[in-house]
């Protein structure tokens, strides 16, 4: 992890490079006026040509610590002919596409950057890699059953307390419930909401609430990993599809174990779209339910899927709905998501679904 101290030092050396340009350290920590201090003053020299900049400097690359710097920035009132600039480990292109909309500069220490000194010139680079990865969250909280923080807040957009969080995540965690599976634990859950917070998706005042939907959706889709499954077992069953159902719902009840549809086999809580024959199932362990499942075992004309797993996030804020475990409309919108062209214009269904029910909860 790089400190400011360290970027300045890198800056007083020469060692911030941005080429054609050449940066020079002219002061540390000036004061702007009573209230604003920015970090440093630079110089930027172009052959013959200079400008000065008052700068910020920010150790990590969060989208949280960008934006940060930029409210900073704009809070000084720097001295006539003095631009305004941030220097971060990493700035990404759309960092640097808001950076030249607001008309900031900014360089990181991989290269990229933009500086625009009005009527003198302007450099625009980007395509770097970031070589601070340290900068970056260390877990990956989209992926797996860090998700289920993220996930929470699609459930309910607001909670009052860390706490509150954290009993309703273990709530909504069927297997936590039904098999006694290890509760996550409280000091994950706050990791993974600093990480939501930097990431700008909620934000702690009062309460700790939901910023951007889009963006989380995104991201758990972009991060969403599939289903890692064991045994596969298609049956026949001779009872139409509302008895199947209930021949399912009875099995959980006998077996103490959940049995909820997959996502794309719940589609049609959520939206509009043909379902196939076959109802698919999760189940947390396969035997027992095949042993008292009334039907055979058949790959011709099946009517029943059951899926053996044990990931935690497919059973997360399952619905129930006339005796039965449907996949929650999350669920349901990235395993769409993951699948054909079809699939994905279903998913926007779902995911207005989703959208709809949260502005209710906002009203």
């Amino acid at each position: 992890m790089t400190t400011e101290k360290e970027i300045i030092e890198l800056i007083r050396r020469g060692k911030v490079p941005f080429p054609p340009l050449s940066i020079c350290l002219l002061q540390i920590e000036p004061v702007i006026n009573k209230s604003c201090q920015a970090d440093a003053i630079i110089e930027v020299l172009w052959g013959k040509k200079k400008a000065r900049f008052l700068v910020e400097i920010k150790s990590i690359s969060t989208p949280k610590a960008f934006q940060s710097a930029i409210n900073q920035l704009k809070s000084l009132s720097p001295k006539k002919n003095f631009g305004l600039m941030l220097i971060m480990p990493f700035l990404n292109d759309n960092q640097l596409i808001e950076l030249e909309r607001e008309g900031i500069s900014g360089i990181d220490l991989c290269g990229n950057g933009v500086v625009i000194v009005p009527d003198m010139f302007a450099v625009y680079r980007t395509g770097e890699r970031n070589r601070f990865p340290s900068s970056a969250p260390i877990k990956n909280i989209y992926r797996k059953n860090s998700s289920m923080v993220g996930r929470v807040f699609l459930a309910r957009s607001g909670y009052n307390t860390v706490n509150d969080i954290y009993e309703q995540i273990n709530r909504l965690n069927m297997l936590v419930n039904q098999l006694d599976r290890k509760p996550m634990s409280l000091s994950t859950v706050s990791k993974a909401l600093k990480t939501l917070e930097e990431d700008l998706m909620i934000e702690r005042k009062n309460t700790i609430r939901l910023l951007q939907i889009d963006k989380l959706l995104d991201n758990l889709s972009k991060n969403y990993s599939p289903v890692i499954s064991g045994k596969k077992v298609c049956i026949k069953l001779a009872d139409e599809e509302e008895s199947i159902k209930q021949t399912l719902w009875k099995l959980s009840k006998e077996t103490g174990l959940p049995l909820i549809a997959t996502g794309k086999s719940s589609v049609s809580q959520y939206a509009v779209m043909q379902r196939g024959d076959m109802l698919s199932v999760y189940c947390p362990r396969i035997e027992k339910i095949i042993e008292a499942i009334p039907g055979n075992q058949s790959d011709r004309f099946p009517n029943l899927e059951i899926i053996e797993t044990e990931d935690e996030t497919v059973f997360f804020d399952a619905r129930e709905q006339q005796n039965f475990w449907w996949a929650s409309p999350v669920q349901v919108y990235l395993e769409l998501m993951a699948g054909d062209k079809r699939d994905r214009e279903t998913a926007e269904q779902v995911k207005s679904y989703i959208l709809n029910n949260l502005s209710k909860e906002l009203q």
